[in-house]
């Protein structure tokens, strides 16, 4: 079975592209066979609309292993901009203006044993302030 590809809408890429000024996209379409995004060197900025579940990527490459690329890439100086997919209450409290801090894996407590969750979960605290 064929694997589905989405693209980015042009008036969106467009639009990021006018302020970031991109001149690499390490998850291009159609992406040339043996091409690995993951393993080469970046642009100095870069657009990465990467897939966005593992099963979708080549050689098993998810939007995890493309964030932990970008990051990498950010500490050789260079910028990228990521696109990926979230549930709406996270862009409601995004777009109200809410600050972002990662908590880490919270071992949350079970209310009747008191034992820590044996499979700790990626938190992220938000913070609306009043005006």
């Amino acid at each position: 079975m064929d694997k589905k590809y989405w693209l980015t809408p042009p008036e969106m890429y467009q639009n990021l592209n006018d302020e970031f000024h991109f001149d690499y996209d390490p998850c291009p379409y159609p992406r040339p066979e043996d091409f690995n995004g993951i393993v080469v060197p970046w642009g100095r900025s870069n657009y990465v609309n990467p897939p966005f579940r593992r099963s979708d990527g080549a050689f098993g490459a998810g939007p995890t292993a493309f964030v932990r690329k970008a990051i990498a890439e950010k500490e050789l100086g260079k910028s990228s901009v990521i696109v990926l997919p979230t549930m709406s209450f996270i862009n409601m409290l995004l777009e109200a203006g809410a600050e972002c801090r990662s908590m880490g894996r919270v071992h949350w407590i079970d209310t009747i044993s008191g034992d820590p969750w044996k499979s700790p979960s990626c938190i992220t605290c938000f913070i609306l302030r009043a005006k």
